[in-house]
């Protein structure tokens, strides 16, 4: 118990303050070859890029005691690419939706036609097309784009950012919000547990209390003895809590582990689960709309390939592959400590795209929510941190349990020594 406790005396510390074993974070992009027919109304045929892998190190800083057990971190990430682990460079070209173009104009289907059809002419004087052929490196971590200053110009608000847009430009060397956590001296039930993020105690991005709830931790560890039930977790980057099920008992490397698996529930819509319905508005199951913390942007959430999602949306993209094997997400977790053994963390980015009337730039695109990358967060104890664990959790308490047997075979030879010993005296 003292050891699972978030203080600086427990063998746990360091291992939360700055995981000292290889985390990698590996991007695949979909590729769209037939951009041309797309917009003339034909179904996207798309085809897999990567894996882009980079190795992600993540530290946490500001580290302060609250006097209600309760402690205060940021947490960095840094990632650095990985040639010899990658299928491709940064540098590799790859044609994909133009996420600015698309995205503003599903945005501006409300504006009057006027408006439209001048910003349009606009668009087209700045040669912005649907679709763009960009390096892997630029539509990650940001390229210096005219159409970002011309919304700002005419539609001040619509788009708060300025300068460089990429789909990560804000993730790298940056932290994931001020956490606010219970350390477990008074009760290690509560180690780990979330009390606050960025200083609230529920977000406002979703229409019901249920889904704005912080529930769990932080997604990092969880309190002792757990029970092979279902565990919660908070993610910044899905804007909501997330409840994984448990799945089986298994063994990473010696060490006893329950693998927590994603139920089909988590991006049904709320038709099929109505307890989503605060997610919505919605599209089939499967796919979770996350506009209202995404710059208001038709952006969805979802497993890599529309895996455990509604049948058609595979259907109407070409090239789409779902299988559990490769695109399902789990978590192993050493029940005894609540310390994750082994994981991978998987999920998809969708764009909603659609002919926009007096936006030429959509053409007859048909809508479709079409994936533009999946990325999967992995990661396993190992090294000195496995062997440690293992001498503590495994070896340690088998000597115990042998020697439970001998002292016990021992004191029957003694009970049966001393019994003799008495009817020899009689």
């Amino acid at each position: 118990l003292q050891n699972v406790r978030i203080d600086p005396s427990s063998i746990s510390f360091n291992m939360w303050k700055d995981i000292p074993f290889p985390f990698y974070f590996s991007v695949h992009f979909f590729e769209v070859l037939n951009p041309k027919q797309v917009l003339k109304g034909e179904k996207p045929v798309v085809i897999q890029r990567g894996p882009y892998v980079y190795r992600e190190h993540r530290y946490k800083t500001n580290i302060t005691f609250h006097d209600n057990d309760t402690v205060s971190y940021l947490e960095y990430r840094n990632l650095f690419f990985q040639p010899d682990m990658s299928n491709g460079t940064e540098e590799d070209y790859i044609v994909v939706p133009n996420v600015l173009l698309t995205g503003a104009a599903v945005m501006m289907e409300k504006l009057p036609n006027g408006l439209k059809y001048f910003l349009s002419k606009i668009l087209a004087g700045l040669k912005q097309e649907a679709f763009m052929n960009r390096t892997v490196g630029e539509i990650m971590w940001g390229y210096e784009d005219s159409l970002i200053d011309t919304i700002n110009a005419f539609i001040p608000g619509l788009i708060p950012f300025k300068g460089k847009f990429g789909l990560f430009v804000e993730f790298n060397n940056s932290n994931s919000g001020l956490f606010t956590v219970n350390t477990g001296m008074k009760n290690i039930s509560q180690v780990h547990m979330v009390d606050s993020w960025n200083g609230l105690k529920k977000v406002n991005y979703w229409r019901s209390s249920g889904c704005n709830m912080i529930n769990g931790t932080a997604g990092e560890m969880w309190p002792p003895f757990m029970s092979p039930t279902s565990l919660e977790f908070y993610s910044p980057d899905a804007c909501r809590s997330m409840t994984l099920v448990y799945e089986q008992s298994r063994k990473f490397k010696g060490m006893p582990t329950y693998r927590f698996v994603a139920p089909k529930t988590l991006f049904a819509n709320g038709t099929d689960y109505p307890p989503n319905e605060g997610f919505c508005p919605c599209l089939q199951s499967g796919i979770q709309n996350v506009s209202t913390c995404r710059l208001n942007a038709p952006l969805f959430i979802s497993h890599p390939h529309f895996y455990d999602a509604d049948p058609s949306l595979v259907s109407a993209v070409e090239g789409l592959h779902p299988n559990k094997d490769q695109h399902a997400l789990f978590l192993d977790v050493h029940p005894m400590t609540g310390i994750p053994m082994h994981c991978s963390i998987k999920l998809q980015l969708n764009l909603y795209i659609r002919e926009v009337s007096g936006i030429d730039q959509t053409g007859k695109i048909k809508p479709v929510v079409l994936p533009l990358l999946w990325f999967a967060e992995s990661g396993s104890i190992d090294g000195s941190v496995l062997k440690q664990f293992h001498t503590n959790l495994v070896l340690l308490p088998l000597v115990l349990d042998y020697l439970q047997y001998i002292f016990f075979g021992l004191s029957v030879l003694l009970i049966i020594s001393a019994a003799g010993l008495m009817v020899t005296n009689k």
